[in-house]
């Protein structure tokens, strides 16, 4: 049986988040929150949107990577591979005011509605094939809820 590089069982799992027994999914994406408001203390906020695109630009590659290699040991979009959640969360973070938690907690939630009932053509970017597929669907799932998150701060202010 071919070993995957421990790098890859890193990146794929969240960090081991996704090794957790209930709700994986959820876990990646609560750990990849706690990260964004970490860094959002410790960066000053005028670059919190740049730091947030650059760990999604840098973990969409890595996840694609990652998740092609542990796919032919692990499955077709096993459950413990959740840098895909990470990257979907982080999207609508993108949209979230300074110091505003609703809008963080707004847009958790957005995302994992979105990655859970995978409305709108979410669902069938899971039929791409390998690492594309199993982070595509959650990036839509991001994107769909930054579109949302940005038009709530439009209509609320």
């Amino acid at each position: 049986m071919k070993k995957v590089p421990l790098f890859h069982i890193i990146i794929a799992t969240g960090f081991g988040s996704g090794f957790s027994p209930v709700a994986p999914g959820t876990a990646g994406a609560l750990l990849a929150t706690a990260i964004w408001i970490v860094c959002s203390y410790l960066v000053p906020f005028y670059l919190i949107g740049m730091l947030t695109a650059a760990l999604i630009i840098i973990f969409t590659i890595a996840g694609i990577c990652s998740a092609n290699a542990v796919e032919p040991i692990w499955g077709k979009d096993p459950s413990r591979v959740v840098v895909d959640e990470m990257v979907g969360v982080w999207i609508p973070l993108l949209a979230v005011p300074e110091r505003n938690w609703w809008y963080v907690l707004a847009a958790f939630i957005l995302f994992r509605l979105f990655d859970i009932f995978k409305p709108l053509g979410v669902r069938k970017m899971e039929s791409l094939k390998g690492g594309v597929g199993v982070m595509m669907d959650d990036i839509l799932a991001g994107i769909y809820s930054l579109i949302l998150l940005i038009g709530a701060r439009c209509l609320i202010g």
